[in-house]
C-alpha cells in the first residue's frame, strides 16, 4: 500500500478532512485559529513532526474559524486541539501547545 504521504501539514476544511483521515492509516489533525497564540507555537512543531515522521503519520490543519462543521462535530472548545485518527477513527485527543517530544511519543502509541 504505497500512498503518497505529505511531508508538511496539509490545510484541510469541512469537506476534505474525512477523506484525509481515511486516506492514511495514522493522522494528526490540528484544530487552530490565526489569532491563537499557542496555535502559533504548535505550527512550527507540526512542520518538524511532518518531516520527522514522514511516511508514518499524515498531519492536517483545520482552521476553526473557517470550518465550524468539523469543529462542532468533534466538540472543539479549546485550541489548539490535536486529534489522532487511526484507520479513520478518532483514538486520542490532546489540548494545548505540546512540545515535539510529547507529540511524538503520543503518536508512537498508535503505530
Amino acid at each position: 500500500m504505497n500512498k503518497e504521504w505529505p511531508d508538511k501539514p496539509v490545510k484541510l476544511d469541512d469537506e476534505s478532512m474525512d477523506e484525509f483521515v481515511e486516506k492514511y492509516p495514522l493522522t494528526l489533525i490540528d484544530f487552530w485559529a490565526e489569532w491563537c497564540g499557542p496555535c502559533k507555537m504548535v505550527g512550527p512543531v507540526l512542520e518538524e513532526l511532518a518531516e520527522d515522521m514522514h511516511g508514518e503519520v499524515a498531519i492536517g490543519k483545520v482552521n476553526v474559524d473557517d470550518n465550524k462543521e468539523k469543529s462542532g462535530d468533534f466538540g472543539i472548545s479549546s485550541i489548539p486541539t490535536l486529534l489522532v485518527f487511526k484507520d479513520g477513527e478518532m483514538v486520542h485527543r490532546m489540548v494545548g501547545a505540546l512540545p515535539k517530544d510529547s507529540l511524538k511519543s503520543e503518536l508512537k502509541k498508535f503505530m
